[in-house]
């Protein structure tokens, strides 16, 4: 299996015709990532990769010792609660976690009132009891709730928004914007419908975004093979190849800087669950993105992002793996808190369906579920990658804004990234000290004589990298 590198630029592309509409502008503060062509004049000798984050393991476990809770699970993001000085995360099982440092987590003092599928903190809304937004699952909706403290939930007297048993929440925070993906049936079953709102009470009608296609069901039994055919891996309890097939079973849908990045849960089904309505399988998260969240670009040719662990490793996440809504920063690194189960068709019904009940298979009892884990490099989605011919990337002009040019780079041994500033005529009228190892955020120095003030002029940025990879740049503001 292909896991990274999905395209290599060996010529000169011109990539200035795909960009956005209107005119290239670099906001300060707003990070400038390469998962697609905006911004981008033309590119060379460069590959672009996604890169897969590092996983830390299970940091919230089911309570299984105490009160034989089996799993858990988690579609929110967690919270930074400032006025608490804590991260807070809901479970769907209506739970609450909170911690201090991201990585040791209690319960809430008491549980919240309702099951909350996915919260946010609104830092905008001047009314304290709606400081918490979220929604709660209920006979094929989503009821929008709000809360003062995201313990005690009031349901808004407002229409709820339509969706099967699956959805994410996050709030953009640029637009002011609150993101519902939900689920409903579509091309090839399971889908993504966008609802989005102001206010948190007015809800679109849900739309489709995002669904399988035919590429995807051609590499369905590929990646269903392969992952039957692993030793290392769980298996599967059911195993039918007429009915292989891969779906969309949910995705966090968030605002990243200047564009918008999607985590699909593709859900590849291997046989039918017998004398039951569904089918056993595993998913995989894969890494899309948009600029209007409504078209999306597939990234790394539809590789995994975060796949399933190995088998003795002590690790939840070997076959059911859920995204969160977003990510949290922290530092240099994007914390990504996702579901993972260990188990998908671990039982069998008894009785006639929908008359009987689900019993568990012998010797799959205890924990089976946990909020797991994994970092990524800040911005690290894509890197622009060079060997030991030098690679270009040239931006479309833009007017410098006041502030300091920043790069996240990291460079080989023997690499190297200068940078460029070119002017309307073509001419370089600025070229950087060279940068060297790795640098996740690092202000550009400029060696031409006499400083030149960039700020105001029409510019656009060539990067040269040698021997290592460009994540992104962007214009800090003086301090």
């Amino acid at each position: 299996m292909r896991w990274m590198v999905w395209a290599i630029v060996c010529g000169t592309a011109w990539a200035g015709g795909q960009a956005q509409a209107g005119e290239f502008a670099v906001p300060t503060g707003q990070r400038q990532l390469f998962l697609d062509d905006h911004g981008i004049e033309k590119i060379k000798n460069l590959k672009r990769t996604m890169h897969r984050p590092r996983k830390l393991g299970a940091v919230i476990r089911s309570r299984y010792i105490a009160t034989k809770e089996q799993s858990i699970q988690t579609r929110s993001g967690p919270q930074w609660d400032a006025k608490r000085g804590v991260y807070r995360i809901w479970l769907i099982s209506a739970d609450c976690y909170e911690s201090r440092d991201g990585l040791h987590w209690v319960p809430t003092a008491r549980k919240p009132n309702q099951a909350v599928i996915s919260a946010v903190i609104d830092p905008d809304d001047p009314d304290p009891a709606r400081r918490y937004k979220g929604l709660v699952s209920g006979g094929g909706v989503r009821k929008p709730v709000v809360s003062s403290d995201g313990l005690d939930w009031k349901f808004l007297d407002v229409p709820p928004i339509p969706s099967q048993d699956e959805s994410n929440l996050s709030y953009d925070e640029i637009t002011r914007t609150f993101i519902a993906t939900v689920k409903h049936s579509g091309p090839f079953g399971r889908t993504v419908w966008l609802s989005t709102s102001k206010d948190f009470r007015a809800w679109t009608k849900p739309e489709l975004i995002f669904h399988p296609d035919d590429r995807d069901q051609e590499r369905a039994k590929e990646v269903i093979e392969w992952r039957l055919a692993n030793k290392s891996l769980q298996p599967m309890f059911q195993n039918h190849p007429e009915v292989y097939n891969v779906q969309v079973y949910n995705m966090g849908a968030f605002r990243y800087e200047g564009l918008y990045v999607g985590m699909p849960a593709m859900f590849h089904s291997t046989g039918r669950i017998p004398n039951y309505p569904n089918t056993d399988g595993f998913h995989v998260i894969q890494l899309v993105c948009s600029r209007d969240l409504k078209t999306w670009r597939r990234l790394g040719e539809r590789e995994i992002f975060i796949g399933p662990s190995p088998l003795g490793a002590g690790a939840f996440d070997l076959t059911q793996i859920l995204p969160p809504s977003r990510p949290i920063i922290r530092g240099n690194e994007l914390w990504f808190y996702y579901t993972g189960l260990k188990y998908r068709g671990n039982y069998r019904f008894e009785g006639k369906y929908p008359k009987g009940k689900l019993v568990r298979l012998p010797g799959f009892e205890g924990p089976t579920g946990a909020i797991c884990l994994a970092v990524l490099r800040r911005d690290g989605f894509v890197s622009l990658d060079s060997g030991p011919t030098t690679g270009h990337l040239q931006t479309q002009a833009f007017q410098m804004p006041t502030g300091r040019l920043h790069v996240n780079a990291s460079l080989k041994q023997k690499g190297q990234l200068v940078v460029e500033a070119i002017d309307a005529k073509g001419q370089v009228i600025a070229t950087s000290a060279a940068i060297t190892g790795d640098q996740p955020s690092v202000a550009v120095a400029w060696k031409t004589p006499g400083k030149p003030d960039l700020a105001g002029k029409r510019v656009a940025l060539r990067f040269r990298v040698n021997r290592g990879s460009l994540y992104s740049y962007w214009i800090a503001e003086k301090k």
